[in-house]
């Protein structure tokens, strides 16, 4: 299918900030599951600088914008076309070794209850495929979606211990099940057309990917108990939230912070 994606984050100042300096990794990744027909990212009143394809196959750019700044605006206007793959990063060129996403994170700290988790949802069974499906439908079970009742830095653990969260705990709590039994797992972020109607929706999305020594990434998505399908774009991956966050950014001054996010998917032809 193919999808059209309207994202402006806006970070408001309430006092002038003597400059800002971003690192945005919001540009679609290359694979068999996806084609960029266009997409542009600007930063509003900023100056592009150097931008490069990191280990993971991600593209990364730099912007810069100089004081006074009150305002920050990031948009992002986009078409993909987009085919089902059944989860599985057909395609993608990367160079850094799975085994990089064995290290642990404070987001995917492996607790007690992560590890007794993960070990019961895998029961007997050693065939990886089907461990890392049954991990992902006990993540989907033991934490239920309710939107509100976290916040960005809430670790697995913590999501696992209240048992509510959206899908940045899920992912989370995924990857920590995952690595606690040896299997590398990384997070990843993105959008999701959110409505099979095609209706515009108003987020982004993020899941995890495991590692299957047979076949490669997989990728999967507890928050909505599937594997990435034509629905999705995917963006980029890192060892958990922060590292694969689509915006990074610095500014300089005594100002107080504000964000707003709005982002709109929507299916333009099947």
């Amino acid at each position: 299918m193919i999808l059209t994606v309207n994202h402006v984050t806006t970070y408001d100042y309430d006092a002038p900030m003597r400059g800002a300096v971003q690192s945005l990794r919001l540009f679609p990744s290359r694979f068999d599951g996806q084609r960029t027909i266009r997409w542009d990212v600007e930063v509003q009143g900023g100056t592009r600088g150097g931008s490069f394809r990191d280990g993971a196959g991600d593209k990364v750019e730099g912007w810069s914008l100089r004081g006074p700044v009150s305002e920050v605006t990031i948009s992002v206007v986009g078409q993909v076309e987009t085919t089902d793959t059944a989860g599985v990063l057909r395609g993608h060129r990367e160079t850094v070794s799975p085994l990089a996403y064995m290290r642990e994170t404070t987001a995917t700290w492996q607790s007690a209850e992560i590890r007794d988790l993960a070990r019961d949802a895998v029961g007997e069974t050693e065939d990886a495929l089907d461990r890392a499906h049954r991990l992902s439908t006990a993540v989907a079970e033991a934490i239920a979606y309710r939107p509100g009742v976290t916040h960005a830095h809430t670790t697995a653990a913590e999501a696992l211990a209240q048992g509510e969260g959206v899908c940045q705990d899920h992912a989370h709590a995924l990857i920590a099940c995952a690595r606690a039994l040896g299997m590398p797992a990384r997070y990843v972020s993105g959008y999701l057309l959110a409505s099979e109607e095609g209706a515009p929706h108003e987020a982004a999305h993020a899941w995890a990917e495991i590692w299957i020594e047979s076949i490669g990434w997989i990728g999967f998505d507890p928050a909505n108990r599937c594997c990435p399908d034509a629905r999705f774009i995917r963006l980029g991956s890192g060892l958990d939230a922060r590292e694969a966050a689509p915006i990074k950014g610095v500014a300089q001054g005594e100002g107080t912070e504000r964000l707003e996010v709005t982002v709109a998917l929507e299916q333009v032809q099947q």
